[in-house]
C-alpha cells in the first residue's frame, strides 16, 4: 500500500515581499555570505530616486506598493504576478515550528523554484533588472507568548502587574521619581485594546499605527500586544507608548514602520523558528533571503540609536532574537517565596550557528513554567483568540480558569520577557538619554542577578543555569534598580 503524501497547501491570494533596489556600493542586500551589521547597513540604502523609480515601475506592473525604508521596498501581488515578472514558479513547503503556548506544528513557506536560498526572488531575468538587486519572499512569524479594570483572583500561582514591578526591583526605582517619563517606545504586535485596566491608570497612549496589510486599528483580535503591553507599563509606567500592528506576513513592513516613527525603544515579542526540518536541529548559515532585509531594517535602526529588543522564543531557535545587535529576551521563573529565580524550561537558550559566538539569550525576564506558562495575569480585549483558548481545557495549568469574554489571561512566554526588558530600557534611558544600545545592553548584563538553577527548553538543549554568564539565562534576571543606578553613575 502506498504511503499517502500529505497535501501541499495553496499559495495564498496576496504575497507579501521586500524587494531591494540596486545597492550603492555594487554589494547585493542579498549576497549571503556576510551578515549586515549596525556599520555595513548604511551600504545598503539605495539612492532615493532609484527607489522612486522601482516603486513607480512595480505600480505600473500590478505591485502593490506598501512601504519603504530605501534599503527594500514591501509589496504585495498575487502569485501569478510574482511569477509572471520574475519569470520563476512559486510553491509552498511545510517546515516545523512553535507556535503560541508552545503548540509544536508546521508553518507553511512560500519559496521560488529557480533559486537555491530559501524565499529568495531573482531580479536579474525580469523587466526590473536595471533597478532591484534581489527580493525575499516575507515569511508568517509566531509570537513567542464582564470586563473590570480588576484582575481575578486565582488560586494558583501568578503575578499580577504591580507584583512585576515588585519582583524586578522596578518599584524601588519608581520610588525615586524615575518611570520612563519622555521616553517613546514603539511595539510592534497583534495590535491594542484600550482596556479599562489602562484607563484607570492614565497610560499615555498615542493612536494605534497600522502597519502594511494589518486593519481596525481599535482592535486586538489576537490580545497578545494587548497583553503584552501591560508588561512595559507596569516596568515603566510613564512612557510614550506606540503600537504598531502588524499582519503575521509582513514583519519588516511594520518593523520599518516602527523605526520611522523615531523611538527610543523598540520591543517585538515575535519571530521565526530556524529548525533544519528534517534533523529538528538549529539551521546554520546562510541566514534565510526572506529574513535578510528584516536583519537590515534592525540594523538601520540600531545604527539611528535605538534600542531594539526581541524575543528569545519558547523552544523556538529564534530569530530576530539570535541577532547579535538586538537585545535578546529570555526567562526566569520567581517562586511564591518571592525569593527563588530558576530558568524556566519553556524559555530558548542556546548558540546561535548562524551568528557564530552568539548566545541567547542576554538577560531575561518573567516566565511562566511549561506546560503553557500561564503565570502573569494580563488585560486582553474580551473574547478574543487568547481570552478564549486560555480559559477553554478545564482547571490550572491546562487553563487559566477565567472566562472566555471576561478581559483578562494568565500568560507570558519570552514574548513577555521581551517589554518587560524594554520597561528596564525606559528607565535607564530617562537617567541618561545618550547611553547607545551596546552601552544599555552592556548595564543590563553586568547588573543581572545571576540565576543558578533551572534549565531552559528541552528543544533548544536543555542547557544549565549555573553560577556566571550561561545558555539558559545569559547573564541572568534583569534588575531594575541596579541598572539605573549604574546609568546614573555613568552619567
Amino acid at each position: 500500500m502506498k504511503k499517502r503524501e500529505k497535501k501541499k497547501a495553496a499559495l495564498p491570494a496576496i504575497i507579501y515581499s521586500e524587494l531591494s533596489p540596486i545597492s550603492p556600493v555594487g554589494v547585493s542586500l542579498f549576497d549571503m555570505d556576510e551578515q549586515i551589521t549596525v556599520e555595513s547597513v548604511e551600504d545598503f540604502i539605495s539612492e532615493k530616486s532609484l527607489v522612486h523609480k522601482a516603486m513607480k515601475k512595480l505600480r505600473e506592473l500590478g505591485f502593490e506598493v506598501l512601504y519603504t525604508n530605501y534599503i527594500t521596498i514591501n509589496v504585495a501581488g498575487a502569485p501569478k504576478l510574482y511569477e509572471e515578472v520574475f519569470k520563476t514558479s512559486l510553491k509552498t513547503v511545510e517546515k516545523p515550528t512553535i507556535k503560541h503556548l508552545g503548540i509544536k506544528s508546521t508553518t507553511t513557506v512560500i519559496d521560488t523554484t529557480n533559486t537555491p536560498i530559501e524565499g529568495l526572488i531573482d531580479t536579474s531575468e525580469s523587466i526590473l533588472a536595471d533597478m532591484l538587486e534581489g527580493g525575499a519572499i516575507n515569511r508568517k512569524v509566531y509570537f513567542f507568548g464582564s470586563e473590570s479594570y480588576i484582575p481575578p483572583a486565582k488560586t494558583y500561582w501568578n503575578l499580577h502587574p504591580p507584583e512585576m514591578a515588585t519582583a524586578l526591583n522596578a518599584e524601588l526605582v519608581h520610588r525615586t521619581g524615575i518611570t520612563g517619563r519622555n521616553v517613546k517606545v514603539v511595539m510592534v504586535d497583534t495590535g491594542w485594546y484600550n482596556h479599562p485596566y489602562f484607563i484607570r491608570r492614565g497610560y499615555k497612549v498615542n493612536p494605534t499605527i497600522i502597519g502594511p496589510s494589518a486593519s481596525d486599528p481599535q482592535h486586538d483580535e489576537v490580545g497578545h500586544g494587548t497583553g503584552e503591553s501591560t508588561n512595559i507599563f507596569a516596568i515603566a509606567p510613564d512612557i510614550e507608548f506606540t503600537m504598531v500592528k502588524m499582519g503575521s506576513t509582513n514583519m519588516t513592513g511594520s518593523f520599518n514602520v516602527a523605526v520611522s516613527l523615531q523611538p527610543d525603544i523598540i520591543s517585538c515579542s515575535w519571530g521565526v523558528d530556524l529548525r533544519n526540518e528534517q534533523t529538528n536541529e538549529q539551521l546554520g548559515p546562510p541566514l534565510p533571503a526572506g529574513l535578510r532585509p528584516l536583519e537590515a531594517a534592525i540594523a538601520n535602526a540600531v545604527r539611528q540609536g535605538i534600542v531594539v529588543i526581541f524575543s528569545a522564543g519558547n523552544g523556538h531557535y529564534g530569530f530576530p532574537g539570535m541577532y547579535p545587535e538586538v537585545i535578546s529576551g529570555g526567562g526566569t521563573y520567581m517562586d511564591k517565596d518571592g525569593i527563588t529565580i530558576q530558568a524556566t524550561q519553556y524559555a530558548s537558550g542556546f548558540g546561535s550557528k548562524i551568528y557564530p559566538g552568539r548566545n541567547v539569550p542576554d538577560v531575561c525576564g518573567l516566565v511562566g513554567l511549561p506546560p503553557k506558562a500561564i503565570y502573569l495575569m494580563l488585560p486582553v480585549e474580551p473574547g478574543d483568540e487568547i481570552d478564549n483558548e486560555l480559559s477553554s481545557g478545564g482547571s490550572y495549568p491546562s487553563s487559566d480558569e477565567t472566562t472566555k469574554n471576561d478581559g483578562w489571561a494568565a500568560f507570558s512566554g519570552t514574548s513577555a520577557a521581551a517589554p518587560q526588558i524594554a520597561g528596564v530600557c525606559a528607565l535607564i534611558k530617562q537617567v541618561c538619554p545618550r547611553l547607545s544600545p551596546p552601552q544599555i545592553k552592556g548595564i543590563l548584563a553586568s547588573t543581572a542577578i545571576d540565576v543558578i538553577k533551572g534549565k531552559c527548553s528541552p528543544a533548544t538543549g536543555s542547557n544549565s543555569a549555573k553560577p556566571g554568564p550561561d545558555l539558559a539565562t545569559g547573564a541572568g534576571m534583569v534588575d531594575a534598580f541596579n541598572a539605573v543606578r549604574k546609568a546614573r553613575d555613568i552619567c
